[in-house]
């Protein structure tokens, strides 16, 4: 469509197939993404992460690979939300639970830490194909009553997961960005992530960052936040201070300037310029053969 109407192609990237697959990739998917990367005049990549990707794994050209960060929600309150804390410190994984987002390093940490901390308990939010093999897992450390699967969640059910957590981690092996880190850290839950993460990116001070693999050094942050209340809140604090820059707003708007830009109208002020997107968009179909 881009060459037919002699129009500039933006790709915008939110994830890759190294992302999804590792290093067992698709090929026929691989093929797909590597050919949109070559024809576009643009690619937006989500995360400086998901740029170097692109470029080392798929010969994006540099000058023409731009990053705009996901934005989150708004928050309703000032300050962050109180926790709701239950009987015992509790610690949250929210995710699919796939090689990608990395369930078993989040239960090797939790392993550690319940052989020092007894009242401490582990809930994993999610559904995927590796979440047999992780139940079986937990099953034989026979610490099941401190390791709670509660299956794919939705809605308040959401809300009351993140605000009931005492910490949540992130230990993805590849995360293009991360939206629960924010998420999270919009409820006010004290955030610990990959470096592996595009997320880690923007929570420089208002989380604790380590290797997805450094199952040791996971757990012992997790005690230091579930120990620590200053650790805790001073997280908590920071996290909400650089929320406030990390809005969907923010993200759009270098979407439109860097639109703008290519169509060679930087000075031109754009009344509404999403005016007649979706009838736009509506049409495309009826005109491909």
């Amino acid at each position: 469509l881009a060459r037919r109407h002699n129009k500039p192609l933006v790709v915008h990237v939110h994830a890759t197939e190294f992302d999804r697959s590792g290093e067992r990739v698709n090929q026929a998917v691989y093929d797909i993404e590597r050919d949109a990367v070559a024809a576009a005049d643009r690619v937006i990549a989500v995360s400086a992460l998901t740029r170097r990707t692109l470029i080392d794994r798929y010969g994006a050209e540099p000058s023409r690979t731009r990053v705009v960060h996901n934005g989150i929600k708004g928050p309703s309150t000032d300050e962050p939300l109180p926790l709701l804390r239950p009987h015992r410190r509790t610690v949250l994984f929210m995710g699919r639970i796939t090689q990608q987002k990395g369930p078993e390093f989040f239960l090797a940490a939790a392993e550690r830490v319940l052989e020092q901390m007894h009242d401490a308990r582990f809930i994993v939010a999610g559904s995927g194909d590796m979440l047999p093999a992780m139940v079986e897992r937990t099953a034989h450390t026979r610490r099941g009553n401190r390791v709670l699967f509660t299956g794919f969640l939705q809605g308040d059910e959401i809300a009351a997961a993140y605000r009931s957590a005492d910490a949540y981690v992130m230990p993805s092996v590849s995360e293009p960005f991360g939206l629960t880190a924010l998420e999270a850290a919009r409820y006010g839950t004290p955030v610990i992530l990959s470096r592996s993460s595009g997320a880690a990116e923007v929570l420089v001070r208002g989380a604790l960052q380590v290797d997805h693999w450094d199952v040791d050094r996971m757990a012992m942050q997790i005690m230091a936040v579930l120990q620590h209340r200053a650790l805790a809140e001073s997280l908590r604090s920071a996290a909400w201070e650089e929320l406030g820059a990390l809005t969907w707003e923010t993200a759009a708007q270098r979407c439109l300037d860097l639109y703008t830009e290519l169509a060679g109208d930087a000075d031109e002020e754009l009344e509404d310029p999403l005016a007649g997107a979706v009838p736009a968009m509506a049409a495309v179909p009826a005109a491909i053969p």
